[in-house]
């Protein structure tokens, strides 16, 4: 499977007593590669499906360090170019219970990215069976993924990071395989505030949502109160309830999700199967400090 997007550096604080956003908190600072797509190639080669990974790493050894550890963990990084600036840098603070309080990302410069695209996209999009691809790069990069996508007639499963290209080109998700978000950003697509909403209603909103935006496939995870779906193209739909897990860290948890549910979908079995997958993934995750399961 080819999987397109950034790579972040996460700076991750934990509290160790209740966190108090205006006094200093004693606790533990990790220093880990991230970001959605590099976790998405991260986890499917831990579930053992073929990652083929389009990305960029910063042109020093930093970068570097960054493309082999993701070579040993037995991604393919033939397509992880090296450039000024290509990796962004996410700084996260987690409270005493592993909930994220706070974050801030500093964009990586897609330019090398696009350019690599323009040139060697059509060859590399050919050549897989599916792709993965992060939207909020930029509207020029997704675009073309998805023009491409179409000309081969290869599915994509979309993941998203800030929902800044979505929002402005929400006719790109008229023809993706299965678009899976959480409940936040499924409120600002739907224009709709589905934080304190209970699934029966996020699933009322999700159903009506999606057909009128056109989207084909959509799940919308809720943390801790599970996720539900629909698939206006079978009819299917329906609420998959949390696993109980006692919570480490809750980064990385959304892109587990995804990782398993896209793997399920791309062997053919119906998006019920998909989510319950999902989320086994992600309780996996969540029990870990990290943002993939791997053992």
């Amino acid at each position: 499977m080819l999987v397109i997007g950034a790579i972040f550096v996460d700076v991750k604080g934990f509290a160790q007593n209740k966190y108090m956003p205006l006094e200093r908190n004693v606790g533990d600072v990790q220093v880990v590669a991230g970001g959605v797509c590099r976790n998405v190639a991260e986890n499917l080669s831990m579930l053992g499906h073929e990652a083929k990974f389009v990305s960029m790493v910063d042109d020093n050894g930093m970068g570097a360090q960054v493309r082999d550890d993701l070579k040993r963990l037995g991604v393919n990084v033939e397509h992880v170019i090296s450039a000024p600036g290509g990796m962004g840098m996410w700084l996260a603070i987690l409270d005493e219970n592993g909930n994220l309080a706070g974050s801030i990302s500093r964009q990586p410069d897609f330019s090398a990215l696009e350019a690599y695209l323009k040139q060697n996209g059509d060859a590399i999009v050919a050549a897989t069976d599916g792709l993965a691809l992060e939207f909020d790069m930029n509207a020029e990069i997704s675009g073309m993924v998805m023009a491409l996508a179409k000309k081969h007639n290869k599915p994509v499963y979309t993941i998203v990071g800030n929902m800044g290209v979505i929002l402005q080109h929400p006719e790109y998700l008229h023809d993706v395989a299965c678009f899976i978000c959480n409940e936040m950003e499924a409120g600002r697509l739907f224009r709709e505030d589905l934080t304190a909403a209970t699934p029966e209603e996020t699933l009322k909103t999700l159903q009506k949502g999606s057909v009128l935006v056109g989207i084909p496939s959509m799940v919308v995870t809720m943390g801790p109160r599970g996720a539900v779906y629909v698939d206006n193209t079978t009819g299917e739909f329906g609420f998959c309830p949390p696993m109980d897990v006692d919570v480490v860290d809750t980064t990385g948890a959304g892109d587990a999700f995804f990782t398993a549910a896209v793997a399920t979908l791309m062997r053919g079995a119906p998006l019920s199967q998909a989510v319950q997958e999902g989320t086994r993934l992600a309780a996996r995750t969540l029990r870990v400090a990290g943002s993939c399961a791997r053992d």
